[in-house]
């Protein structure tokens, strides 16, 4: 019952106040989301509209929801399933996920990884040593990803 009118609370805010470039809707039932992030300004994904899964867990908001990307991306810390190498989307000791937490700001943080990616925690890691070594050629390589898979 909590998670459910907690879930209502959080979607129908994400509604009425999403943060900016990001949007999230319910896909069917309450627990399965759809978002929506579009490529930040000044970023190899500019331009691109990213989509992705959101499964919202039973023990919510006790345990973090598992997030996807749907719509490939050339990152180092999202690997070719969509699985995002971000710290509060784990529980502790490993992760930061806290109850206090919402989906918003999962969604904000993932932006944010897009603008800004962690080469040193990688689930690729050969796009992570790109990232490093020839920033040129991952920006190239980002943009061409974003141009053929997240183009409108």
């Amino acid at each position: 019952m909590q998670r459910a009118s907690r879930l209502t609370r959080e979607l129908s805010l994400l509604a009425t106040e999403p943060p900016p470039g990001i949007t999230c809707w319910q896909n069917g039932q309450l627990d399965d989301l759809r978002a929506q992030i579009l490529g930040g300004v000044d970023t190899p994904y500019e331009k691109g509209i990213f989509n992705l899964e959101i499964i919202v867990p039973e023990r919510y908001p006790f345990e973090p929801p598992k997030i996807r990307f749907l719509t490939p991306i050339y990152h180092p810390n999202i690997d070719s399933a969509g699985r995002i190498c971000l710290d509060v989307l784990k529980l502790p000791p490993k992760g930061a996920w806290r109850p206090s937490l919402n989906i918003s700001t999962l969604l904000t943080s993932i932006q944010l990884l897009m603008a800004e990616p962690n080469p040193d925690d990688p689930l690729m890691a050969n796009i992570s040593s790109e990232y490093k070594y020839n920033k040129q050629l991952f920006l190239l390589n980002a943009r061409k990803w974003t141009e053929k898979y997240a183009g409108q």
